[in-house]
């Protein structure tokens, strides 16, 4: 399985990604599910990817040369003015690959399917994400839904859904992603280290902030054990449930007009039959 995540804020980007991929359960790799397309001071683009591997493979070689007619002219995404345009220019080569190889997946039972996130910034435009499903189609980030995940991606939802918004600092941001990550570690075995992570400032057209994170890696290692600590911490720190309990000790029950709990009470000595 995979997991990757994406973030967009005002100050930034934010791209990780896991590197685990099994077939099996004697069958566990890693590869690397992310690339970086960078044409310093032009533009700077990264792809996730989730799903057949094979598929991904393929998306990522052909997308450096696949051609796109916009505006009467062949584009590619080292040409194209606009990172929508780049983004069409990928639904058309996930299209094209799934055509040549799709069918004979299929036949003999394999999933073809593969979801990416494309982001990043070309020169003259802002910064942009996108969400390309397998069919080629596509969905962009709002600053209201700031982030988008691919792979396993319920385990660190919860953190994203609390802490982010787009006005939160890239180092936040940065902080944010590695914990969606390592909580994503801890639940799911099909998830793994090593993991890829790219910081991308707003504007900058290029980034020096890429970093393959393992075992060793201290700053990750620090926010496994602290945010298990901290999480432990705040969990202890809340009150105990309490049924009978004055307004200001928080009670656990209150009437209420909407329902009353179902049960049926039963005389112990009644005889049942």
């Amino acid at each position: 399985m995979t997991y990757c995540v994406a973030l967009k804020v005002a100050a930034g980007m934010v791209f990780a990604s896991d590197s685990r991929t099994n077939a099996g359960f004697d069958q566990v790799s890693t590869f690397r599910k992310m690339i970086v397309y960078e044409r310093p001071g032009d533009r700077f683009m990264t792809l996730l990817s989730a799903g057949n591997l094979s598929i991904s493979q393929s998306v990522r070689e052909k997308l450096q040369s696949e051609e796109l007619t916009i505006d009467g002219a062949p584009q590619t995404i080292w040409n194209t003015k606009s990172l929508f345009d780049a983004a069409r220019i990928l639904g058309t080569t996930m299209r094209r690959v799934d055509e040549l190889d799709g069918p004979v997946l299929r036949a003999a039972g394999i999933d073809a399917s593969c979801t990416m996130i494309f982001g990043g910034q070309i020169g003259g435009e802002v910064m942009r994400l996108f969400l390309v499903y397998s069919t080629g189609n596509f969905i962009e980030a709002t600053p209201e839904t700031c982030y988008f995940q691919i792979g396993e991606s319920k385990y660190g939802k919860p953190v994203l859904d609390r802490i982010l918004s787009s006005s939160i600092p890239l180092a936040d941001a940065a902080k944010c992603a590695l914990v969606s990550i390592d909580s994503t570690l801890k639940s799911n075995l099909s998830v793994g280290l090593p993991i890829d992570l790219v910081v991308y400032e707003a504007n900058s057209l290029a980034s020096n902030e890429l970093v393959c994170i393992d075992e060793n890696n201290p700053y990750f290692a620090m926010i496994r054990g602290t945010w298990g600590t901290r999480l432990r911490e705040a969990f202890a720190s809340m009150e105990n449930p309490k049924f009978d309990a004055s307004p200001a000790e928080h009670p656990l029950h209150v009437r209420s007009e909407r329902y009353e709990v179902l049960r049926k009470i039963t005389n112990p000595n009644e005889k049942i039959v």
